[in-house]
């Protein structure tokens, strides 16, 4: 009998965001028996003060103001993500590379073995804390792409003539978060978010809009809060990684060849206060891996669009549209989102 060739794969991270209420009880759907992994966080949050995961996740109903918290979110949503990771069938899958979108990095640097599990937790809370009590401004997402996920110019130049308008106005601070497919993820401080809410043309039923409990991550804003970090976050709880680590500037970080100094500052440096390229690792992940699948860990599935749109501007395997993309994921799919349930089926 001839044994069946594994598919090659790159594990995509999800960042903060991807908790959201339909997630409520997604550790209790998907991992109960995942007791050593999911006591080992809970543990280390009663030991900070903090509820569990375990109860986050098994709260009666979603709170935006309780679940959505960087001092919340950040755990549940590694707890998910790690545990997912845990679960990819290594007899159907050989991942070949890491990445991750904005918080992800940190995730990525787990799955990849660059952080143990007691220290991943420790990163991953410590950040949402430092996050949660000390970050400034907000995000504001805004489409650059239409409905059918093409270019859109009159979008981006009515984009890019509002963000002008509202930088001439005293006291603004504005930046470039996140390139996260066909969206554009500004950094700004308070009195910036609001008149961007009102400058930004309406469009699509939902945009311009803040996201939750966000501040103004990878921007110059953070400066204050990636210096705590160096300092609260010691170079010795990052090792070496076993897998290849894609980062938000396209950099690869090879298992043989990376530098634990340049990794320590790159993850609580650049990476906290600069901007975050996802397109630009997804852009590598496909031309310098060529991988069979990209497997998106959850919980939710809300990276998935943003991924498929930094396909399409590589016409990556002849997708050149949202449709092609549909007609891909349906035939054969490229992209597997363990969040939705169809997918999951085909990882796990």
């Amino acid at each position: 009998m001839t044994e069946r060739k594994k598919q090659s794969a790159i594990v995509v991270c999800p960042g903060r965001g991807t908790y959201n209420k339909p997630e409520l009880g997604y550790l209790k759907k998907y991992h109960g028996d995942k007791t050593h992994f999911i006591e080992l966080i809970d543990q280390y949050r009663t030991e900070q003060g903090q509820k569990t995961v375990s109860e986050l996740d098994s709260a009666d109903t979603f709170r935006a103001s309780q679940h959505t918290t960087g001092d919340n979110a950040a755990s549940l949503i590694y707890a998910c993500a790690l545990a997912d990771f845990l679960m990819i069938n290594p007899d159907k899958f050989d991942i070949t590379a890491v990445t991750g979108n904005s918080m992800g990095w940190y995730l990525a640097l787990a799955c990849a073995g660059a952080l143990s599990p007691p220290s991943a937790i420790h990163v991953v809370n410590s950040m949402g804390r430092l996050m949660h009590k000390e970050a400034k401004g907000g995000q504001v997402i805004y489409p650059l792409v239409n409905d059918q996920w093409l270019p859109d110019p009159d979008l981006k130049q009515n984009y890019e003539n509002s963000v002008e308008l509202v930088c001439r106005e005293a006291g603004t601070e504005i930046y470039t978060s996140i390139h996260l497919g066909g969206m554009a993820i500004l950094a700004a401080n308070d009195v910036a978010v609001k008149l961007l809410l009102k400058t930004l043309p309406q469009v699509q039923d939902r945009y311009p809009f803040a996201l939750p409990n966000h501040g103004a991550f990878h921007s110059p804003l953070m400066q204050g809060i990636s210096e705590q970090a160096m300092q609260l976050l010691a170079m010795d709880l990052l090792q070496k990684p076993v897998l290849p680590l894609i980062d938000g500037r396209g950099h690869i970080w090879q298992p043989y060849a990376t530098d634990l100094n340049a990794l320590h500052d790159y993850t609580f440096g650049h990476q906290v206060a600069a901007t975050y390229n996802y397109s630009c690792a997804i852009e590598v992940a496909i031309k310098e891996f060529a991988p069979d699948v990209l497997i998106i860990l959850g919980p939710g599935s809300t990276l998935g669009a943003p991924t498929a749109q930094a396909l399409l501007k590589h016409a990556w395997l002849g997708m050149k549209t949202k449709e092609d993309f549909k007609q891909r994921q349906n035939d054969n799919p490229f992209i597997l989102s363990m969040g939705i349930e169809e997918q999951r089926n085909l990882v796990v």
